[in-house]
């Protein structure tokens, strides 16, 4: 997908999504909105899902795709991003060490952290089956996006 046209159906979405969940104060409400409308809007989208903290464990939330992994613990791309406090883009979830494979088909990934305050709460999770489709357009989109949930 062109970079400009991207960016451009990110703002649109960004501007539904902000419309759509102003109207409830719940996370998780506002979480699966996310997701659903995520999931739909974007072609290259395979698996969109939250993974939340939960008694030191990544346990899934609400997602949209193939079935997940149930608990994900101490390690994976999730893991990476929740502990680094930052968005992590692997272009070859082959390639790296650790990778969870809940759906074989996943061939690429970006992991955004859910910030409550300064914690940690989630993490959104999108995975592709094509590679390398990730890029710093849908890294600055998504953390805007999972800004609006707390």
């Amino acid at each position: 997908m062109d970079r400009k046209k991207k960016a451009a159906r990110y703002l649109r979405v960004y501007q539904q999504i902000q419309d759509l969940i102003l109207q409830t104060s719940d996370p998780i409400s506002k979480m699966s909105t996310i997701i659903a409308i995520l999931h739909h809007k974007f072609d290259y989208y395979f698996w969109t899902g939250f993974y939340h903290l939960n008694d030191a464990k990544l346990t899934i939330g609400c997602y949209q795709g193939s079935l997940a992994c149930l608990v994900l613990e101490s390690k994976g791309v999730c893991w990476k991003a929740k502990n680094t406090q930052e968005t992590v883009i692997v272009p070859d979830v082959h390639k790296f060490p650790g990778h969870i494979a809940c759906d074989s088909r996943s061939r690429s990934e970006i992991v955004v952290p859910v910030f409550k305050g300064k914690n940690v709460m989630a993490v959104l999770d999108v995975d592709s089956k094509e590679l390398d489709i990730f890029d710093d357009i849908d890294a600055k989109w998504l953390e805007k996006i999972v800004e609006l949930i707390y």
